[in-house]
């Protein structure tokens, strides 16, 4: 059996720290170039991240793409309202929403709604069938209310972590 093993953001040095900000920006860069931007030889800066990939700080590498390009501009915030939040329905909701593609973010909220979902369509007539064929017949939905963005001003994936100040 593995242990469990968790690093918290207490836990790293100035060089993890270094390492999580360049690959924030650059997910593709070599060990290598890696090794030269945060002043570490090649062979400590892989061993590094290694061991970050292997305590999940770093879950994974993806390519981001421009939505827009893509057809998928219209972005909508749903806010879910259950009609049971009792555990079971709680993850029988959780794991339906995994099935539904166009929900790119679900987040349980402490609140007058249980979640809200970042929901990315085509456009409106696209979103109207996700809404009625998908969202709205997720287990245990009592009701939804639908928040359509007009412009995106800021999007993008988690921040370069902060300097630490004490290492």
């Amino acid at each position: 059996m593995v242990a469990f093993m968790t690093e918290r953001f207490s836990d790293l040095d100035g060089f993890d720290r270094k390492i999580l900000d360049v690959l924030a920006v650059e997910g593709r860069i070599s060990v290598t170039e890696l090794a030269r931007r945060i002043g570490l030889s090649k062979s400590p800066t892989q061993a590094r991240l290694k061991r970050l990939e292997d305590n999940g700080v770093v879950r994974g590498y993806r390519a981001l793409f421009d939505p827009i390009r893509l057809g998928r501009d219209h972005v909508a915030f749903v806010e879910v309202k259950l009609s049971d939040t009792r555990e079971a329905a709680l993850a029988a909701f959780s794991a339906a929403v995994m099935r539904v593609p166009e929900i790119e973010q679900c987040h349980l909220i402490a609140g007058a709604f249980d979640y809200l979902m970042k929901v990315r369509t085509s456009g409106m007539i696209g979103y109207r069938a996700v809404l009625a064929e998908k969202i709205s017949t997720l287990p245990h939905v009592a009701n939804t209310s639908t928040y359509v963005a007009m412009q995106a001003i800021k999007e993008e994936g988690l921040s370069p972590v902060a300097p630490s100040t004490g290492s």
